[in-house]
């Protein structure tokens, strides 16, 4: 399978659980659930607009691992802890994908391994050859 490249971000759970950030096949890469943290720390406690701003950065610097940018994503998931939290969630997905409009899904879910995060991102992008 030697056109498969994956790409670790440093999360100490990649290790922990056996996964990469991001894994490249063919023309399609994915991106794992990302959060807002960097290293130990987690941006945005308590924000879930500043929370979803830093996860999406975050998810959009593993396919920059693939020369690839927010204009190669296809399909976004944003899974929140909180129905209260759609609107601030909903307008930093918006801050960066409104010209790209790729398909989106947001579901509310019981929790994350860290009762901090309210946000975790999945990206999906392509990476072949332009339209």
């Amino acid at each position: 399978m030697s056109d498969v490249r994956r790409v670790q971000s440093g999360s100490p759970w990649e290790e922990a659980f056996g996964f990469a950030r991001a894994v490249a096949a063919g023309d399609r890469v994915v991106v794992g659930g990302t959060t807002s943290f960097k290293g130990d720390i987690l941006h945005g406690e308590g924000d879930p607009y500043e929370q979803t701003r830093v996860a999406i950065a975050n998810a959009l610097a593993a396919i920059a691992e693939f020369g690839l940018g927010a204009d190669s994503v296809t399909a976004v998931r944003l899974l929140i802890t909180h129905a209260r939290d759609v609107d601030a969630v909903g307008r930093a997905h918006k801050e960066v994908f409104d010209s790209v409009r790729p398909v989106m899904t947001m579901v509310v879910v019981s929790g994350f391994v860290d009762s901090r995060i309210l946000v975790e991102v999945e990206l999906e992008a392509y990476r072949g050859a332009p339209a």
